[in-house]
């Protein structure tokens, strides 16, 4: 079974997507995530009438984990939460060892202009808050159209 995706007629007609078709085949390469520790991400809603743009929430479950232990990096548009226990130097012995105490790192893929805007611990989650974050240069403008009678009209203004 192939399980490989051929982007070559999308090269044909289009011009400077090489960033999306790379995030494209990465996605579609057979790799497993590792499934610990669990996460959420969640579409935030924003205030009716505001143009806030789009924000969202990444919860990870890092139950035992002090905020020392845990790290959050943003670099290239990937957001890297990693966690590092302490060596556990104590002598314990376990009847049953069901709490997961290993390190990990969990990376996730940041669109263009998504920024992160804080971080919460709390009861064993780690809330990242994210938003999008528009460019007045790369947000929409409505051209006005001169004509004879209204010279005095602005020609470029912002659209609401």
């Amino acid at each position: 079974m192939r399980t490989a995706i051929d982007f070559s007629p999308l090269y044909r007609s289009a011009v400077g997507f090489d960033r999306l078709v790379n995030l494209l085949d990465s996605a579609a390469r057979t790799e497993t995530a590792p499934g610990w520790p669990p996460y959420n991400i969640e579409r935030l809603p924003t205030a009716e009438g505001e143009d806030q743009g789009d924000s969202y929430r990444i919860e990870v479950a890092v139950a035992g984990f002090r905020p020392d232990q845990l790290n959050i990096e943003v670099k290239e548009n990937v957001l890297t939460v990693t966690g590092k226990k302490d060596d556990d130097t104590t002598t314990r012995t376990f009847l049953h060892r069901g709490l997961a105490e290993r390190s990990f790192e969990r990376r996730f893929q940041l669109a263009d202009h998504i920024k992160v805007t804080e971080a919460d611990l709390a009861n064993g989650l780690l809330s990242i808050t994210l938003k999008l974050e528009v460019p007045e240069a790369k947000k929409p403008k409505t051209i006005a159209i001169k004509t004879a009678s209204n010279d005095s009209a602005p020609v470029l203004t912002a659209a609401e």
